[in-house]
């Protein structure tokens, strides 16, 4: 971190307000409480639940398999989460597993070249990894340092957490005379930020008992690259999808079919898993697909976590705490605004 000149200095407050209970206000809040700040959070909704994107998101740290198709600051401050969690939540270390079938070798060679930090496995090594999937599957990549946790817990756990505190927990809307706080309200906060935009996820929790596997697997796909992790009790989370989209409301018929059948490619005992929920997000996003941090006046704003919600909320979260008690630059804050 380097010295930001641009902005007065906040000064050591004791006491800030933050809109918005997901991921982002909750990391946010657990680092100032951290830094002894005392914080109050406004969330009309509450707790953390199926209102907020947070609760749909698949939890996987997984800093290098997304550094096949994301920003360079995604895996350096990536790399960073999975200790930033170890502190408040459960943390299963198991690794990511990446997949393709024989025809898909050439997908899988394009992500090798693209990650690092993987080991290459042939189809006996895999099945002792994940004694279920076989050796359906030539070859794969092992990701060994990486990790995943149950999203759902750790809101709870952040939340608890945060009460036994002293934090406030405000079910309401934010009270009109406020003027100094830290809005984290995703994509909500567009009458803030004009440039936020929605991405659409999609996804399934199904149950099977004739499965068990222990880590994340991404199964390349030339239609639908799936991922799919496991939450325990033979209960699994699928997803995969990313639409430009407003629309929140629905899963398509399409995209539960294309999941389904990956799923059922990685595993065709998944053909009997009872599907317990289907789930959709609106992700915020601005162009780049990388947060940022911005500050008008009395109010900072930190946004656009995109599919990297769990991944990137705790170097957003220490980089909001940074500026606002020691006037210090992060690599998400945006120097162009306000």
């Amino acid at each position: 971190m380097v010295p930001f000149i641009t902005f007065m200095s906040c000064g050591l407050m004791d006491d800030i307000s933050i809109i918005g209970g997901g991921v982002a206000g909750l990391c946010v809040a657990s680092e100032l409480v951290a830094r002894g700040v005392q914080v109050r959070i406004y969330d009309k909704a509450g707790k953390p639940g199926p209102h907020g994107c947070s609760w749909w998101a698949g939890g996987m740290l997984a800093p290098f398999c997304e550094s096949e198709s994301a920003e360079e600051p995604v895996r350096i401050f990536g790399s960073q989460a999975t200790g930033w969690w170890q502190q408040r939540t459960k943390v299963v270390t198991r690794g990511s597993l990446v997949l393709a079938s024989a025809r898909d070798t050439a997908d899988l060679n394009r992500f090798a070249r693209l990650t690092e930090a993987h080991e290459t496995l042939d189809a006996d090594a895999i099945a002792r990894l994940e004694p279920d999937l076989g050796t359906r599957f030539p070859r794969g990549l092992f990701f060994a340092d990486e990790a995943h946790i149950n999203p759902r817990q750790a809101l709870s756990d952040l939340y608890e957490s945060l009460v036994q505190a002293g934090a406030e927990m405000i079910a309401s809307t934010t009270p009109a005379s406020l003027n100094r706080y830290i809005d984290c309200r995703g994509l909500s906060a567009r009458d803030s930020m004009a440039d936020l935009r929605g991405v659409k996820g999609e996804m399934l929790i199904i149950r099977s008992d004739d499965i068990a596997m222990t880590r994340p697997v991404r199964l390349l796909h030339p239609r639908m690259p799936l991922y799919i992790v496991p939450r325990g009790d033979g209960i699994y989370m699928l997803g995969a999808t990313m639409i430009e989209s407003q629309d929140s409301q629905r899963i398509t018929a399409r995209s539960m079919l294309e999941l389904l059948s990956a799923a059922y490619a990685l595993n065709p005992a998944f053909g009997e898993a009872e599907i317990l929920e289907t789930g959709v997000d609106l992700r915020p996003a601005f162009n780049d697909n990388l947060p940022k941090i911005r500050r008008a006046g009395q109010v900072i704003y930190a946004n656009g976590l995109f599919r990297h919600g769990y991944l990137l909320a705790p170097s957003l979260a220490r980089q909001v705490a940074d500026l606002y008690l020691d006037n210090i630059r992060g690599a998400f804050v945006d120097e162009t605004f306000g």
